[in-house]
């Protein structure tokens, strides 16, 4: 794929990353983009390690292959960089989001030495705060949009409203808490964005 972003989730079964690329897949679709959201099937067991991809361009996708050079990964249980070689294939100027409490500086050690941008985010504070449970979904869909500059922050809000309208069209309670949890993560995200550029000036 010459343009557009691949994107590659790792999550623990359960946790929602098929979820989070499929709807970040319809998403990116309703603000007029190609796309592609597809997990990667293996044993479909609760807290067994699952991988999941997203292709997204303005130009017609041809390629319909697994993602093995992805210029964003989306990690959503920090206990996976034991494990699981999560930076494998990152492009170098691509970067990575970690759902985690602890800080940037805390995590690189795990990541086999990668030199790209590294962003945090408690993806379970944040939902806790907002919805009064633990769901990273939003938190990390969120934080995947706002790193990434797929698509404009607010044209990606409307339509993500529309579609937990849409889903959660019972539940008005629902839809507010995600909708808080994703504006609480873009606010942390837009800071730490800032704070980089502000590094690389």
């Amino acid at each position: 794929m010459n343009s557009g972003l691949e994107i590659r989730w790792h999550g623990r079964g359960g946790q929602g990353a098929k979820t989070a690329a499929l709807l970040l897949a319809d998403v990116a679709f309703q603000t007029g983009q190609y796309v592609q959201g597809f997990p990667e099937y293996g044993p479909e067991r609760m807290g067994a390690p699952i991988t999941a991809y997203n292709r997204i361009s303005k130009e017609r996708i041809r390629v319909h292959s697994n993602i093995y050079e992805p210029g964003l990964v989306v990690v959503m249980d920090e206990t996976l960089l034991h494990s699981v070689d999560v930076t494998a294939g990152l492009k170098p100027e691509g970067a990575v989001i970690i759902n985690t409490s602890k800080s940037k500086e805390e995590i690189l050690p795990l990541l086999n030495g990668y030199r790209g941008n590294v962003y945090t985010i408690d993806a379970r504070k944040i939902s806790e705060e907002a919805l009064g449970k633990y769901f990273p979904n939003s938190p990390m869909l969120a934080a995947a949009a706002a790193v990434s500059k797929v698509m404009e922050k607010d044209a990606f809000i409307r339509q993500l409203r529309a579609s937990y309208e849409h889903k959660f069209a019972k539940k008005p309670e629902v839809i507010e808490g995600n909708m808080k949890a994703v504006r609480m993560t873009f606010d942390i995200l837009e800071a730490a964005l800032e704070q980089n550029m502000q590094k690389s000036a």
